[in-house]
């Protein structure tokens, strides 16, 4: 069975910087690509970044030059380091397993990491 378990979310200000980790269990870690997504109250799940095997990573527009993905294939671990916060990037932050093809379509994903950014 996957598990994904994410970790690393709370409250920061504007500006600040947090780093969220996903501890994943149930399939090959090192052969698999992976994906952060988030979801804003009121709002769609949002896909944010994803590495491949090789360590090569892609992101939203959104994020991009603020947040930086990595991996960890000795401890089957996923990171996603965010720099320069904005109240905008407030949302549930979860780990997921894209599915084959996809980038932003996923087969399994965790419950989640809150992460607020206010003031």
């Amino acid at each position: 069975e996957v598990q994904l378990v994410e970790s690393g979310g709370g409250l920061v200000q504007p500006g600040g910087s947090l780093r969220l980790s996903c501890a994943a269990s149930g399939f090959t870690f090192s052969n698999s690509r992976m994906s952060w997504a988030r979801q804003a109250p009121g709002k769609g799940l949002e896909w944010v970044s994803i590495i491949y095997t090789d360590g090569t990573s892609a992101y939203a527009d959104s994020v991009k030059g603020r947040f930086t993905i990595s991996r960890d294939n000795a401890k089957n671990t996923v990171y996603l380091q965010m720099n320069s916060l904005k109240p905008e990037d407030t949302a549930v932050y979860h780990c997921a397993k894209p599915k084959v093809g996809y980038r932003n379509k996923f087969d399994a994903w965790g419950q989640g990491t809150q992460v607020t950014v206010s003031s």
